[in-house]
């Protein structure tokens, strides 16, 4: 399989509870390397392959350098692998590898399944509705 338009994407999943859709470059593994640098704000990254077709990067002195823990990192990992330990930092998920090597994107329906797992394992606070005397 090789990287199409339809998964071009990657997710970054933020320590805070946030994420963010970014396009993910159709080759090339230096482009692939300055885009996880960019997401995560590292220079050094490490693969940890979740499944055949779901890889986690983060960054590799994140234990080191005492970034906080991940959890939707740590809990989406549980959830297709026994744990073994807590994620750190700020992590992007991408495809797995096709037969060259490279690494692939995410779908947009792999995206939104991803998104979707997200919001129901980590608690999110939407904001109530407001009552027109408090505008």
């Amino acid at each position: 399989m090789t990287t199409t338009q339809e998964n071009r994407h990657a997710l970054i999943l933020r320590t805070n509870g946030e994420f963010e859709i970014i396009d993910w470059p159709a080759t090339g593994a230096r482009s692939h390397l300055e885009t996880l640098y960019r997401a995560i704000d590292c220079h050094a990254v490490d693969a940890v392959e979740i499944s055949p077709t779901l890889t986690m990067w983060l960054n590799d002195e994140g234990v080191i350098t005492g970034a906080p823990i991940n959890r939707s990192a740590t809990i989406l990992y549980a959830l297709h692998n026994e744990p073994t330990q807590h994620y750190v930092g700020n992590v992007v998920l991408t495809g797995g590898i096709d037969r060259h090597g490279e690494t692939l994107g995410l779908t947009n329906d792999e995206i939104a399944a991803l998104v979707e797992m997200h919001l129901t394992f980590i608690p999110v606070t939407v904001p109530g509705q407001r009552d027109r005397r408090e505008s």
